[in-house]
This record gives structure tokens, sequence and C-alpha cells, in this order.
């Protein structure tokens, strides 16, 4: 049975940073209420480290300067071009000032207590280092919840899961910087630089845990189930299984099953077909 660790007194005192990136299609109202959302927390964070990732149009550039005149906690760090989320959070874990770092994606929404109980499960638990959660998925309301993404709890399952998908869910994860620096830092792979990251860190002998709590709602839509379609994500997902295999993460039989399952969802089905197979097989 799944524990929740709502009882348990998080630690008020901890220092921690966010970390965020933005790009030019980010839409300003969704990006200020992730914002508001990491702001309007039982436990705040000192800094937000804000990488604004190329140029902006306008109304978003109007956006990211107001909130940075509301909230003097927000560090905006302006890239000269779009060099990709991997890039963009390279750049943004090595300025974060903290060790104590959590993601958050630029247009969902963290629950009031999110921080709290993440600061409290590592305080309680100084072996591990990185702790995320679920998420709910939801269309235009957060109340139209079309489906929710769990993870594994423990070290051992998470690390078991690794070899067949992603573990964390990556804009829940609260991290340990000098853990992630170890391996190398955020390395731009193609929508997969964050279960990159968690394969390096399994390899270098990080502990891994998920809070059963939902941490984060997540938007989505018909643009998410494109994005996790087509040749270029396919072929960037067998390259992580070609990691794996090469490093003994996997078995051939494993390699063989996780690229045969990616190229059936990925690139033999239409993105209607994908998303329904996302949310009936993926999703509770």
């Amino acid at each position: 049975m799944k524990k929740s660790i709502d009882n348990v007194t998080p630690d008020f005192t901890t220092q921690f940073s966010i970390l965020m990136s933005v790009y030019g299609k980010d839409d300003p109202k969704f990006f200020r209420t992730a914002v508001e959302s990491v702001l309007n927390q039982t436990v705040r964070p000192t800094e937000i480290i804000l990488v604004v990732d190329g140029p902006v149009p306008v109304g978003l550039g109007r956006e990211i300067a107001n909130l940075c005149s509301e909230f003097n906690l927000i560090r905006p760090i302006e890239l000269e071009k779009n060099g990709g989320l991997g890039n963009a959070l390279r750049i943004g874990m090595t300025e974060a000032s903290n060790e104590i770092v959590a993601r958050m994606d630029s247009d969902d929404i963290a629950h009031p207590d999110r921080f709290a109980k993440q600061l409290a499960f590592l305080k309680s638990n100084p072996e591990i280092d990185i702790v995320g959660g679920q998420i709910e998925e939801f269309i235009n309301s957060p109340d139209n919840i079309v489906g929710k993404r769990e993870v594994p709890l423990s070290n051992k399952e998470t690390k078991n899961w690794l070899r067949k998908r992603c573990p964390f869910n990556h804009m829940t994860v609260m991290m340990r910087k000098s853990k992630v620096i170890g391996v190398g830092n955020y390395i731009d792979w193609h929508y997969n630089e964050d279960y990159y990251l968690w394969i390096r860190m399994a390899e270098a002998g990080c502990n891994f845990a998920n809070l059963p709590d939902t941490l984060v709602s997540v938007r989505v839509g018909k643009e998410m189930y494109q994005r996790r379609g087509g040749w270029k994500y396919f072929k960037s997902e067998k390259k992580l299984q070609d990691y794996m295999l090469s490093h003994g993460i996997i078995s051939f039989p494993q390699y063989c099953f996780n690229t045969l399952i990616r190229f059936g969802v990925q690139v033999a089905i239409p993105n209607k077909v994908r998303g329904f197979i996302f949310q009936k097989l993926f999703r509770k």
C-alpha cells in the first residue's frame, strides 16, 4: 500500500532553487500560471533560475519582464539562440545557488504543498539524490483530468522501471545539484535529456525515489502526442536503448522488446491513435 508523507514536518530552513526554461512557443498566460504556482507554496524557493532559451515574442517577453519586476527572486538568464531544453537546463543547473534544485515546466501547475513534501522526504531520507512524484494530466482546465502518469516509488523499483521506461515525471523532480553535476549535468538529447540523465545517475550509484502524491498538474493536448512521435523522436529513443545495451543496463531481448514497442507507438501509428494509446495503456 502506498504511504503518503502528509504528516511529516518539512524542513522550512532548507534553501532550494527552481530550474525553469522558457522559449518562443510558450504561452504567456500559461507561463505566468506556472510561475505563480511555484511561488504560492507552503514552502517558497529562494530563487527561480529562469533560462530564456533564445528570442521570444513581444507578449512573452513582456510577461517575463513583468514577473521579474514583481518577484525579485527570479534570476533570468537570456540566451541569444535557442539551443534546446537540455542545453538550457545544463546552463541553469550550473547557475543554481543551492544544492537542492527542483524542476518545473513553463506551462504546468505545481500543487501548493509540493516542495514541503519533497523537502520533508529528503530530510528523512538523506541517501536519496532525486525525489519525484506523480502527475495528473489535464486539457484546458486542471479540473478536466484526462490521465495520471504513475511512476514507482522505491529506489529498486525505479531502477527496474528505468530499463523499460523513464522512471520520473521530469517536471516533478527535486535533485541534489552535486550529483547531477557529478555525472556531467544535463546533456542535449532530443526530448530525452532527462531520461539520459537518470540513466547516467543510476550508473553512478545515485539513489532514486518517487512520492505517491500528485505533485504537478500537467497541461496536455494533441501537440504533446505529436512531439512523442515521428522518426526523430524514435531515433532519439533508440539511441538511449543502444546506450543501455552497450553499457550492460539491459539485455538484448529487453533491447529488442523496447525498440519494437517504441517503433510501433512512435512511427507506425498516427497521432490520434497515439494519443488514445497513451491515455488508455500508459496512463491511469
